[in-house]
């Protein structure tokens, strides 16, 4: 059963990123030109996403539990080191250069833009490099 819900919401989320427009690169680049030819509407998606999650999320935060009864481990840090900015700084180039965020990478790979396959080739090798290098903490 888990796996079929997972299935279903993952197929619903894949389709949310679709048509609302954050799956296609050239929108996500337009979001992001501030001084160009800016486009909002990415915003407001975000912003909804934030009000969709808002509930699930303290809820979460009170009891770490799944609907089937597993743990959720949720960051315990709450500290802003150098680690974590210079990987926001990384994620934030790459989102900024190719347009693409990871979750809806998987999505376009299913829309033929093979574009995708690059992208994710150099977050597994990044991923790949953490690990082997910093570890997983």
């Amino acid at each position: 059963m888990k796996n079929i819900l997972a299935f279903v919401f993952g197929g619903l989320f894949s389709i949310g990123l679709m048509w609302s427009g954050m799956a296609n690169p050239e929108n996500v680049l337009s979001f992001l030109d501030l001084f160009g030819e800016w486009n909002a509407s990415l915003m407001f998606v975000m912003i909804g996403a934030i009000c969709v999650a808002f509930i699930p999320f303290q809820k979460a935060i009170r009891k770490p539990v799944t609907i089937f009864n597993e743990k959720i481990e949720l960051p315990i840090s709450q500290q802003i080191d150098k680690r974590l900015c210079i990987g926001a700084l990384i994620f934030g180039i790459g989102w900024g250069i190719a347009g693409i965020c990871p979750a809806p990478a998987f999505t376009l790979i299913g829309l033929g833009y093979y574009q995708a396959i690059y992208f994710l080739a150099a977050m597994f090798f990044g991923v790949w490099l953490h690990r082997k290098f910093v570890g997983v903490k």
